[in-house]
C-alpha cells in the first residue's frame, strides 16, 4: 500500500516518525510504500533518494536504510 502522508512505524525498541526518517536520510519525505500485512514500509521516497528499508533479526528487529539517488545525473 502507498501512503503520501507519513505513517509511524515502530520496531521492537523505537518508534520512528517523520522528523527522525528525515534525520536519518538527511532529505525530506514525500512517500512509503507498504508490502502485504507488513508494519514496517518496504520502501521510502524522499525529493532526492528512494530508501530500501532493510530489516534484520537476531534478538530485537532493527533496521537499516540504503538510499538510492533518484535522478542520477549522467554527463
Amino acid at each position: 500500500m502507498m501512503y503520501c502522508e507519513f505513517k509511524p512505524f515502530a520496531t521492537d525498541t523505537e518508534l520512528y516518525t517523520k522528523d527522525m526518517i528525515e534525520d536519518a536520510i538527511g532529505d525530506e519525505f514525500e512517500a512509503m510504500m507498504f508490502k502485504g500485512d507488513e508494519n514496517i514500509p518496504a520502501y521510502i521516497w524522499t525529493v532526492n533518494y528512494v530508501v530500501i528499508v532493510k530489516r534484520s533479526t537476531k534478538f530485537i528487529t532493527d533496521l537499516s536504510f540504503e538510499k538510492i539517488p533518484r535522478n542520477p545525473v549522467c554527463e
